[in-house]
Parts: C-alpha cells; structure tokens; sequence
C-alpha cells in the first residue's frame, strides 16, 4: 500500500490538557484511517500508485480531486502528529527565531498571525507556516489543500477541521490555535523541516 497510517509519537493522552486522549483516538484512529484507506483504494490501478504522498499530492491537484482531498489530507496529518508534543510551545530555536523576526516581524507578530490565519480559515482547512521563495510566509488554505501546491513548503500546520478541536474547544476555534501555539508546538520538528526546505 502507498499510504500507511503512522503510529502516534506520543501516549493518546500526552498532549492533555491542550489535546484529550478522545480528540486524538478520533482524529487519528478514525479520521486520519479513513484518509489513508480511501486514498489507496482511489491510488489502485493509477499510474500515481508507488509514487511519494508529495509526488502524489502535487500531480492529484486539480486533476483528481478525491484522490487529491485524501492524499493532501495523509501528508498533512503525517507531519501534522509531528507538529505536536508535549510540553512543546515556547520560543523557537534560535536561526529559525532570526528567520521569524527577519520575515515576520518577530515571534509575537507570528504567533498572532499564525492563529487569525487559522480563525480567519472560513469553514475546514489548515493554517501554515511555509518556506515560499527562501522567505517565511504564513499561509491559509481551505479543505485538505497545503502549500505544496502552491509553490511552497510547509513547515508548520495545524488543522483547523472542527474534528481537531470540537470534542475538547466546541466552538472556540481562537483557543485551540492559542493552545497549540503555546503549549503543543513541537519546534525541533519544524527546524527540521525549515533545514531540509532551505537545503
């Protein structure tokens, strides 16, 4: 099978009290499984079957779109697990802390940024933060799209589904963001990915 579905880097309820045990369960017991297994069974027979989710994910792009919606949903939910852990938040490391004060205006500026893109994301989708041009750029998009395919890297996201947040936020969305910014974000993860996009 090309998409497999990742065991989760921490216990279900390590993120608690910012993410419960039941939010993570649902989100990748069921939903993340449900992308993985609809996405190989629309991959069977395509001559994208064997390809990388970031191969498939960019050729899917308005030319296959349910492939497209759970392809886009697999490798954003990959990365999305590694986003996160506990006691994460805080300040980020220290070159990619100049690149955000460089590009962004500085950690605060980001941090308020980064959650009105998430709140300002009209229905489901993500907000991101991704290596556009050699520049960090803060990004929205809707559904299960990312910044792949728009020319960009993601290094950072978080999922604005209501499927993310509803069991433990109900309709506070702005506090989920607040959270996860603060108290989940994995930053050791997201220099990784900031070196693999610079190089």
């Amino acid at each position: 099978m090309t998409f497999t579905l990742p065991e989760l880097p921490y216990a279900y309820d390590a993120l608690g009290p910012y993410m419960s045990k039941e939010t993570l369960e649902f989100h990748h017991d069921k939903h993340h499984k449900a992308y993985v297994d609809t996405g190989n069974k629309l991959l069977e027979g395509t001559d994208l079957a064997g390809k990388s989710v970031e191969e498939i994910v960019r050729a899917s792009y308005n030319t296959n779109q349910a492939l497209f919606n759970n392809a886009g949903q697999h490798y954003n939910h990959l990365h999305f697990w590694n986003w996160m852990k506990p006691n994460g938040g805080g300040q980020p490391p220290a070159e990619l802390a100049k690149k955000i004060d460089e590009d962004l205006g500085g950690y605060e500026k980001f941090k308020a940024d980064f959650i009105q893109a998430g709140v300002g994301q009209f229905g489901s989708g993500w907000a991101w933060l991704a290596v556009k041009d050699g520049k960090l750029a803060i990004l929205k998009t809707p559904n299960g799209e990312n910044p792949l395919v728009h020319g960009a890297t993601p290094i950072l996201g978080v999922d604005v589904w209501e499927h993310s947040y509803y069991i433990d936020y109900r309709n506070r969305r702005p506090d989920y963001l607040k959270a996860f910014v603060e108290n989940l974000v994995n930053w050791e993860y997201v220099e990784k990915l900031y070196g693999e996009a610079k190089a």
